[in-house]
């Protein structure tokens, strides 16, 4: 059974920095590709960062690209976003996505696993 486990969300001030953290279980991890979404009230899910198979590769949205970086612990089979300079804009749910494609993809239809999502509000 797949599982995907974010955590690290929270309540933070404009330019503060969060981690989040997503935790994978029943998959052979360094055979997934993964990536962060997130959605705010009343928008579509929208592509934030991905990561390849062994982490070499990342891809970001214009909007976080220089602010959020992803990584990944293969051996403790987590994927994390580093968030710093936060804005208002960056408040919504934030979600992990994987897939065993060795390239990751920029669309939330390109993953087969997601997790339940972590809530990240940023006040002005």
């Amino acid at each position: 059974q797949v599982q995907l486990v974010e955590s690290g969300g929270g309540l933070v001030q404009t330019g503060d920095s969060l981690r989040l953290s997503c935790a994978a279980s029943g998959v052979t991890f360094s055979r997934y590709s993964m990536g962060w979404f997130r959605q705010a009230p009343g928008k579509e899910r929208e592509f934030v960062a991905t990561i390849n198979w062994s982490g070499g590769s990342t891809s970001y949205a214009n909007s976080v690209k220089g602010r959020f970086t992803i990584a990944r612990d293969n051996a403790k089979t987590t994927v994390y976003l580093q968030m710093n300079s936060l804005k208002p804009e960056d408040t919504a749910v934030y979600y992990c996505a994987g897939t065993p494609r060795p390239i990751a993809s920029m669309q939330p239809v390109g993953y087969d696993y997601w997790g339940q999502g972590t809530q990240v509000t940023v006040s002005s």
